[in-house]
């Protein structure tokens, strides 16, 4: 049984890069080198060429990343560093708790570190060279020592009671553990609202204005109480556009963009909170919160059963059965699960997004605003236009913008 474990670790993390490695060159290819028809005044020749160059850079970055991070799991599973690990954190800790902390935090600094380069080049380099870049240097420091701090209590949150509910109630720990991730992911949206979200960005409330005055009577035409529309400071990091919609009851917020205010029209504006709000009409946030809690309840239930397997444990040279190497080890084996429901949610993703956009049109009746946001935004972001379909499908938590366009077009 341990030959097949490792056979299925191994296949499947190779079988993911292949898969992501192919769908990626392939993305690279799709590039037409004509401006696709109806995005003449959007892109002129230059334009459209520095996108397509953002994607190549990007992509090239992703490859080599991706490169990268197979040969460090597979030099680390060959030479079993792992065992070496759970002896290092057992041989410095009193329990399993303290144990389990010390593993994943040693897994996630060391995995953190490893990535600052691909992080710095992408912000610095590929981000500064298409100018989108806006980041200090001290910001993106701050960003990391926040990030920590708040995978340090996050973490040690979720991490803590699965541990003690697994040790302690065995057979039974996995829907205790399960209940434990359900009201944390149910929490985690106004927790996002209140206090993650304002740690990295300033969100100030809309002015008032033309704009937040339309945005006010198209909430109370469609009978949306809004808690809060709120100007983002995106700029503060980044020249992209964008806006989102967040939080459930008087936590409901809509977060627009600086960079959005400063390129577009009030008209097109209110077309990107009509699509937001349409997810919320068509209740797919509380959908995908759903089936986020049924694939973890799914996973949890197939992870208690192979948790005790010592022969899974022996393909990473660990020689000690625990929760928090299990989990580690699981997740590996998992992997091919978790590709195939990936796949799933992204399709279900883009699903939802031609239900927003199709709202958006219903409840403004006006075609043009909502087309000439989608291709502005696509312009201002140098998104590439004609991905592959096989990027698209494995990936793609949004339909390409044209297929976006002409469903708009259809109505």
């Amino acid at each position: 049984m341990e030959q097949a474990y490792y056979f299925i670790i191994i296949g499947a993390l190779l079988f993911e890069f292949i898969l992501s490695t192919l769908s990626s060159i392939l993305n690279m290819k799709s590039i037409s080198k004509v401006v696709p028809d109806g995005f003449q005044d959007y892109y002129d020749e230059e334009k459209y060429a520095k996108s397509q160059l953002y994607l190549q850079d990007k992509t090239k970055l992703g490859l080599f990343s991706s490169a990268f991070s197979l040969l460090l799991i597979l030099f680390v599973i060959h030479f079993g560093l792992f065992g070496k690990l759970d002896e290092l954190v057992r041989s410095n800790s009193s329990n399993y708790i303290t144990s389990g902390l010390l593993f994943f935090g040693i897994l996630f600094l060391i995995n953190d570190v490893l990535n600052i380069p691909f992080s710095v080049y992408s912000t610095f380099v590929i981000e500064e060279k298409y100018g989108f870049n806006k980041t200090s240097v001290n910001t993106f420091i701050s960003d990391k020592f926040k990030g920590y701090g708040l995978t340090i209590v996050l973490g040690s949150a979720i991490i803590v009671p699965v541990l003690y509910f697994f040790n302690t109630f065995q057979d039974n720990g996995w829907w205790i553990a399960w209940a434990l991730m359900t009201a944390f992911m149910i929490a985690v949206q106004p927790l996002f609202v209140h206090i993650i979200a304002p740690m990295f960005n300033k969100f100030t409330p809309l002015e008032k204005g033309e704009l937040k005055t339309a945005i006010e009577e198209f909430a109370n035409k469609v009978k949306f109480p809004i808690g809060r529309i709120d100007v983002m400071d995106g700029s503060k990091r980044s020249g992209h556009s964008n806006a989102y919609f967040s939080g459930f009851g008087k936590s409901r917020r809509i977060a627009l963009f600086d960079t959005l205010l400063d390129k577009h029209s009030t008209e097109e504006i209110v077309s990107v909170v009509a699509h937001e709000i349409g997810h919320y009409k068509k209740k797919h946030i509380i959908t995908g919160t759903c089936l986020g809690i049924i694939e973890t309840g799914i996973m949890l239930f197939i992870f208690n059963i192979f948790m005790n397997d010592i022969e899974l444990f022996a393909v990473f040279s660990v020689e000690n059965v625990s929760t928090y190497c299990g989990l580690v080890f699981f997740s590996m084996l998992y992997s091919p699960v978790s590709m195939v429901t990936s796949i799933f949610t992204t399709a279900l993703s883009r699903k939802n997004e031609f239900e927003a956009d199709a709202y958006a049109l219903k409840t403004t009746q006006k075609p043009e605003p909502l087309i000439s946001m989608l291709k502005g935004l696509s312009a201002s972001n140098l998104s590439h236009l004609t991905p592959h379909p096989l990027m698209v499908f494995l990936s793609y938590s949004h339909p390409p913008v044209i297929d976006r366009i002409a469903a708009v077009q259809s109505k």
